[in-house]
């Protein structure tokens, strides 16, 4: 898609040219015409490919099209920093399921917190950043207050990602911001059982599944219906009710990866929790481990193994 905008943009230039695209073009008839025929049209000379597409729709046809046009085509240039680029891609097309990732904020004595770093929440921002790179994002229902509102990434033109919230207590009422009506559509409700709910939330148009028990396994089925590529699980402040859905999705190899923003901040506040995942059977390593100073905190990334 993006290369068909490319060359529209580069006009008659293309011809002759060299065109480097991370992922094999595609070669059949989605909601768009194939890459690999706008390639042809535009008489490109040259196309270097990062990597194959692990879709079996795609996988090599678009190279082979290419080739049997006359194009000169290098596939696995820079492949490995490719597969990163396209992980989440991958992910799906391997597993049918969105790439998942978790991501909370914590102390150093290792208590989970509400707040992130200075600026991460403006453009430019780490977290602003992050929500507009995922399709959804997971809440809690117990991280908001009536001071909350959605987040929301702040980069220009950003595509804001689906707010999905878990409410997984039937004897809570919940309370989540106030949406306005042109968003509504942009937010769901998952529930587990006969759950008290707010009746503005009803009013507000936003939809409500009721599941008899709800698991990350659940969310992702209905990520992937709805072609969500990745999705982001929250964790912010008070997340004991999501402390059983969390050990079931590592039990389950359902996390791909993991981000935490270390505070320099000893904290001793009530209320605030351990993510003490006691009903664990294993430890879970991480490979690819990457840190980063943010102003005054900490951001650790890692992939499980």
């Amino acid at each position: 898609m993006l290369q068909v905008f490319a060359l529209r943009s580069a006009g008659d230039s293309s011809e002759d040219a060299t065109a480097y695209v991370s992922l094999e073009p595609c070669n059949h008839y989605g909601r768009t015409p194939p890459c690999t025929e706008a390639l042809i049209r535009a008489k490109v000379k040259r196309v270097v490919v990062g990597m194959v597409d692990p879709n079996p729709i795609v996988a090599s046809k678009g190279v082979e099209r290419l080739r049997e046009s006359g194009i000169d085509v290098t596939v696995g240039v820079e492949e490995e920093l490719c597969k990163n680029l396209n992980e989440a891609y991958i992910h799906r097309m391997l597993t049918g399921k969105p790439f998942t990732m978790l991501r909370y904020s914590l102390s150093v004595n290792g208590r989970i917190l509400s707040q992130l770093g200075e600026g991460s929440t403006q453009s430019g921002g780490y977290y602003s950043q992050l929500l507009q790179e995922y399709d959804a994002v997971i809440l809690s229902s117990t991280s908001f207050t009536e001071k909350s509102s959605f987040p929301t990434s702040q980069e220009p033109k950003a595509n804001q990602p689906m707010k999905i919230i878990v409410h997984r207590n039937p004897n809570l009422l919940m309370q989540i911001p106030t949406v306005p009506p042109e968003a509504a559509s942009q937010v769901i409700i998952f529930t587990a059982g006969d759950t008290a709910l707010n009746t503005e939330l009803a009013q507000q148009g936003i939809e409500t599944v009721v599941f008899d028990q709800i698991s990350l396994n659940t969310i992702l089925d209905y990520c992937g219906c709805q072609g969500f590529c990745n999705v982001l699980l929250d964790i912010q402040g008070d997340c004991d009710d999501l402390l059983e859905l969390i050990e079931d999705s590592l039990e389950q190899g359902l996390l791909q990866k993991v981000m935490m923003e270390v505070f320099p901040l000893w904290d001793g506040s009530e209320g605030s929790s351990f993510l003490a995942l006691k009903n664990l059977k294993r430890s879970f390593r991480l490979k690819k481990l990457k840190s980063t100073k943010v102003k005054d905190s900490v951001l650790i990334e890692g992939y499980f193994c």
